[in-house]
């Protein structure tokens, strides 16, 4: 099956962008996301031990568990990338997930909490800034390398959405692909949550109370754990098993009425089994009049004619009964 230009066609089945786990594109945003996370960690653990400032001090924990985090969506991408064997006969694709959940949880603990915990022990025992230039040129230049890391997650986001059909923001919602959903949520919050440092840090040093500083910290962490319940949710639903979306319902539906030996589909359940991946379950109704024997044999050559789809992991037809309607 050719590769396609929109959801309606057959090579992807509507999944949109590639249909590899591994792809280039994925891998590309993560590596550029690990750089930037790990740069910017280092230089946010500077100026927080410098200034001694609540909100960077959050900053620098937000950045060192993105780094941490990319190294799970890393692994994520490898081991969803195995291939099928006897004991995984779907492949290892929901691995994806797994690791990705990691992530999430680690953004939750070691950005969120630990954020929120340090910003109230500030408003319990203010600890005065100091060296603030030093703060400002960090956050300005973070600012600047995290839009770098954004940007490329955005580059993705828009090119697969476009695919799809949906505007970026649902898209990323919604896609199968966990690693392009986490590094644009983190980007996006990391951008975020340097305004709000940045704002905390100034009224820091405009005041000369220490309360706006930690107040900063407060809602850095808590911005990071409304994205990391997100993100949580998002892989719990992909783990227990989520059917595909409606546009790739459709997409598979016509993809398969399109071909010459089906004349009609009666039942379809499609359920997503990682990165760009599903399972196709259907029952049709196959083109002329065989033998029950022959009918088998067409029935196994149209599985496996499917299955040649990097999108399809594995596919299982049978055949409709005379009174069942059509799709």
């Amino acid at each position: 099956m050719n590769a396609p230009d929109d959801p309606g066609r057959t090579g992807d089945f509507g999944l949109g962008g590639s249909a590899d786990p591994r792809s280039t594109d994925s891998a590309l945003t993560v590596a550029v996301a690990f750089l930037m996370n790990l740069l910017i960690a280092i230089a946010k653990t500077i100026a927080a031990a410098v200034t001694r400032s609540a909100s960077l001090t959050a900053e620098a924990a937000h950045s060192w568990a993105d780094a941490g985090n990319e190294i799970f969506l890393i692994v994520a991408n490898r081991r969803a990338a195995r291939p099928p064997d006897p004991a995984h006969p779907l492949g290892h694709g929901r691995e994806a997930y797994v690791w990705s959940l990691f992530a999430a949880v680690g953004l939750f603990v070691a950005g969120g909490a630990f954020s929120i915990t340090h910003g109230v022990g500030e408003l319990r025992d203010p600890t005065p800034a100091e060296d603030f230039l030093v703060g400002y040129v960090v956050l300005a230049v973070s600012f600047v390398l995290e839009a770098v890391s954004f940007l490329q997650s955005l580059r993705q986001a828009r090119a697969d959405a476009r695919l799809m059909q949906r505007d970026v923001i649902e898209h990323v919602l919604a896609t199968s692909d966990p690693t392009l959903r986490a590094v644009f949520a983190e980007d996006a919050a990391a951008l975020i949550g340097l305004v709000l440092a940045g704002a905390g840090l100034a009224a820091h040093q405009v005041t000369g109370s220490a309360v706006p500083d930690a107040i900063g910290s407060i809602l850095v962490g808590v911005l990071l754990v409304v994205v990391a319940v997100v993100l949580i949710n998002r892989n719990r639903r992909f783990l227990v098993g989520e059917e595909a979306d409606p546009r790739v319902r459709a997409a598979v539906l016509r993809s398969l009425l399109a071909m010459p030996e089906i004349d009609r589909v009666t039942y379809l359940r499609l359920e997503v089994v990682g990165p760009r991946m599903i399972s196709i379950v259907g029952d049709v109704d196959l083109a002329g009049d065989d033998a029950e024997s022959r009918i088998a044999v067409r029935l196994r050559a149209l599985e496996a004619k499917i299955s040649r789809s990097p999108a399809v992991a594995g596919a299982v037809f049978s055949l409709s009964a005379p009174d069942e309607p059509a799709l």
